[in-house]
């Protein structure tokens, strides 16, 4: 790991204006995707501007049709927060399976989003949940915002503020965790809202998120064919393309079954 500085924001101006001073800088949340990058030098910031404290990034608000969550929130924050359990379950369910409990109690909801890992769970939540990623300077709904393998939308310096997920009717998430990182091996999540609209998002499987139309089509016509094209996942260390798509085949029927026990 090359050497760094290091920056603590009390505010997002003061986060801001640091930024601006160093284009190399990058902002810190938990630092669960961002140290082990360094680490193993795929990214070399000449500082790390953590933004984790500010306040206003912690804050947790509902209102008739969404939940807006900060973007420093802790996974563990999201999983335990009684208006997140009662408003989106399955959101706060996904949040309780992120990693370890060290994992958690650290990672943040921005960061998460901002580094996109291929595996992660909560990019799968926000392009289920119509969500709405809220930066210092716009607002980028989920399906413009995950470009690609590590790779979002946003500008140099752009900061996450919150991101705001559409109230569903139902929602849940099924997951395989990798054994020894806790990462999905593959995820679905399934938001179901009125009038017949369900959306499907899967991650795990492939260079990044992605919706599923066929098991969308499939929710309300067990007709349709669910497969998955083995030509757009990955095969690594861990498993086959082939296993992956099984697997998603499988999460996705648990968390229909989930879902239409409750509706």
């Amino acid at each position: 790991m090359n050497p760094f500085k290091y920056h603590r924001a009390e505010n997002l101006q003061r986060a801001k204006d640091q930024q601006n001073l160093d284009e190399n800088a990058k902002y810190l949340g938990g630092g669960m995707t961002l140290l082990p990058a360094m680490k193993h030098g795929l990214i070399q910031p000449s500082q790390l501007i953590d933004i984790s404290a500010i306040v206003e990034l912690g804050k947790i608000q509902v209102d008739a049709v969404s939940v807006t969550i900060g973007a420093a929130t802790k996974h563990d924050r999201v999983a335990t927060s009684s208006l997140v359990q009662k408003e989106i379950p399955g959101l706060a369910y996904l949040a309780s399976q992120i990693g370890d409990a060290q994992v958690r109690v650290r990672g943040t909801l921005g960061g998460s989003l901002a580094n996109n890992d291929p595996a992660a769970d909560y990019p799968a939540a926000a392009l289920a949940l119509k969500g709405q990623i809220i930066t210092d300077r716009r607002t980028i709904e989920a399906e413009d915002f995950f470009t690609g393998f590590y790779a979002t939308a946003l500008d140099d310096g752009e900061i996450i503020r919150k991101v705001r997920f559409i109230k569903p009717v139902q929602s849940a998430y099924a997951k395989f965790k990798q054994a020894a990182s806790g990462y999905a091996l593959a995820g679905v999540f399934v938001a179901l809202y009125p009038n017949q609209e369900v959306r499907v998002a899967v991650t795990g499987v492939g260079q990044g998120v992605f919706r599923w139309l066929a098991a969308e089509k499939h929710y309300f016509d067990s007709s349709q064919a669910i497969d998955l094209p083995l030509e757009n996942l990955i095969t690594d260390l861990h498993a086959t393309s082939k296993y992956r798509a099984h697997l998603a085949k499988v999460l996705f029927n648990r968390a229909v079954t989930q879902i239409k026990q409750y509706t």
